[in-house]
């Protein structure tokens, strides 16, 4: 039995779903997501609920319940509230920059590190130091920000990198004499 899969996923009144065959769309207020569900899961709405079952008692299907269910839940969140990730840069010289649709990174290379920020997303930078970027889809946004920090990972010694806000760099000593 899932516990995560197991508990029904309420839609808030301003999110509308559609199901056509196994294809998911949800709409909000922060856009339109959509999604395939796998065929070993069966999905039932009813009364602004959504509840997920496995058809049959395999492997698969109660793996896929589960994440079949989070998946959708982030889609409801996504759609309705949306999702926010901050990163702050530390380091001299490091810094960060919005350049129309393009973030722009100095980080210690010979050359600016330009990224285009992809659909859906946005991204703000504040005292030079700080992005946050929001959007609806989790799933997105994550990868957007993970790529963002492995241009300059944070360095266990001076703490010099890109990392999450939330974050916390495990700092080592340095050379004893």
């Amino acid at each position: 039995m899932s516990r995560v899969g197991s508990s029904a996923i309420a839609i808030p009144a301003d999110v509308t779903l559609s199901q056509d065959g196994d294809v998911v769309v949800i709409k909000g207020k922060n856009g339109e997501l959509r999604t395939s569900i796998h065929h070993e899961v069966e999905m039932a709405v009813a009364d602004n609920t959504i509840t997920l079952a496995p058809r049959r008692k395999t492997k698969l299907a109660r793996s896929l319940w589960g994440t079949t269910r989070a998946t959708l839940n982030n889609m409801v969140i996504g759609v309705s509230a949306g999702f926010t990730r901050k990163l702050d840069i530390n380091g001299v010289g490091y810094r960060a920059a919005m350049q129309g649709n393009k973030l722009v990174l100095s980080l210690g290379y010979s050359h600016p590190v330009e990224m285009d920020v992809p659909a859906g997303l946005t991204a703000a930078v504040e005292n030079n130091t700080q992005i946050t970027i929001s959007g609806a889809d989790k799933q997105a946004l994550g990868q957007f920000a993970a790529e963002i920090r492995a241009k300059r990972p944070p360095e266990p010694f001076k703490g010099k990198g890109v990392k999450y806000a939330e974050e916390q760099i495990v700092r080592k000593e340095g050379k004893k004499k």
